[in-house]
């Protein structure tokens, strides 16, 4: 279920109902209109705003809460951490005098409370949220039988602990923590994308870099917000307006943001008045394929694909391709399939294509049904011509992907060495 943000008509805050079946703790700010039977749009109960939510996820729930209504969500915080206090911990073990030997082996579970259950739970909780992993995974028989090895007296927590308390106070205290950092900053700069998951869900993403008192280039991503508004300029700018004050650095310090030459993200920094710095990586992509617009490229590049398609559909062509390349003494290695929003994969493609052409060239001669597929001499010529010109380019793409560095500093010197290379 996915519902767009917007404005409702005025009503007080008894005509709106929490979600059916939910105990989470947003329901005390948030709400549906009792003749919205589905439960589609989320009300604010404070300011009357619709907030876009996907599925049954509170988080853009407690994001508008901390944003727009810090006094609400503070006592949101303390309501959650009387709730934690207030679960029942394990009772005590009630025993007789026991030996020593007996007194371990009855393995005492460690009580909620102790510094060694909360520093397995951190941890637990950390793990979950830098690797990305679902919640089931604390329910699992195995996991179960992993964290009893590792030490039994250890009882993990349930799935809805991890995900209404674990996660939201690792969550709110790393956010306290980047949020400090970011605020002592004099100047930075950010960048900003708009992209798809594979689910073809809209979100909005924002990463602010600047240097450190110790000279050391620092990057956080500050938040990938669900977007699912129309992608204009004017609500492209509000969105990256309102991310930004969310964390409460000043636009004034804000030397510029990078982004790609999508018309309506320049049309939002227009709006805002912010400098823009163009993405040469991306402007380097867009060279690259324009310049490869020639009716032999494409042909060369279309037999290409199809045959590293073929080989990545075929058990008996990767297993022949092996069997060739130990004859032949070629690299083993797998062929490329492109990927069309990752710069630089169809150049590796075709590299890897013109390496193994030798052993592709003896599988697919071998095999009836697949013969057609054979390149002409021709479409290798070009596509080794092509490999020979992006080469430089390639080496190129890599070094402005770097992390570490201000790969700003590369351009100049980058292109004065291509330059250089294409008159020898």
């Amino acid at each position: 279920m996915q519902v767009e943000a917007g404005t409702v008509p005025d009503a007080t805050s008894e005509d709106l109902v929490p979600r059916r079946g939910s105990t989470s703790l947003a329901w005390k700010w948030f709400g549906f209109e009792k003749t919205d039977v589905g439960q589609n749009t989320v009300i604010c109960k404070i300011c009357r705003k619709a907030i876009a939510v996907k599925q049954s996820s509170t988080t853009n729930l407690f994001h508008h809460l901390r944003t727009n209504h810090s006094k609400e969500y503070e006592e949101y915080e303390k309501l959650r951490d009387s709730a934690a206090q207030d679960k029942p911990s394990r009772p005590a073990v009630q025993h007789t005098q026991q030996t020593l030997a007996e007194s371990f082996s009855r393995k005492v579970p460690y009580d909620r409370k102790s510094q060694r259950w909360q520093d397995i739970t951190n941890a637990i909780t950390k793990f979950i949220a830098k690797e990305m992993l679902p919640m089931q995974l604390v329910e699992g028989k195995s996991f179960i039988e992993l964290l009893n090895v590792l030490d039994a007296r250890y009882t993990v927590p349930s799935r809805k602990y991890f995900s209404g308390t674990a996660l939201t106070t690792l969550y709110d205290k790393t956010r306290k923590a980047v949020m400090s950092e970011v605020q002592e900053v004099k100047h930075f700069a950010t960048t900003t994308d708009l992209w798809s998951s594979r689910t073809l869900e809209p979100y909005l993403s924002l990463t602010v870099h600047f240097i450190d008192e110790s000279w050391k280039l620092r990057s956080y991503c500050l938040q990938t917000s669900y977007f699912p508004d129309a992608h204009t300029g004017e609500i492209i700018a509000l969105g990256l307006k309102d991310a930004l004050a969310s964390w409460s650095p000043s636009e004034q310090d804000m030397v510029c943001m990078t982004t790609d030459s999508g018309a309506n993200v320049v049309s939002a920094l227009r709006i805002n008045d912010w400098k823009r710095l163009p993405c040469f990586g991306h402007r380097l992509h867009i060279a690259i394929e324009r310049s490869m617009r020639d009716a032999r490229i494409d042909r060369a590049i279309g037999v290409c694909k199809k045959v590293v398609a073929a080989f990545s559909n075929s058990w008996n062509l990767k297993k022949g391709l092996a069997d060739a390349q130990n004859q032949m003494k070629l690299p083993e290695h797998k062929l490329i399939t492109e990927s069309p929003t990752r710069w630089g994969s169809r150049q590796r493609m075709i590299k890897r294509f013109v390496e193994q052409e030798k052993a592709i060239r003896h599988v697919l001669g071998a095999d009836k049904k697949r013969r057609h597929l054979l390149p002409t001499w021709q479409d290798v010529d070009v596509l080794e011509s092509v490999s020979k010109a992006l080469s430089p380019l390639l080496e190129f793409t890599d070094a402005l992907s770097g992390e570490q560095v201000v790969t700003i500093s590369y351009l100049k010197p980058v292109l004065s060495l291509l330059t250089r290379r294409s008159w020898q």
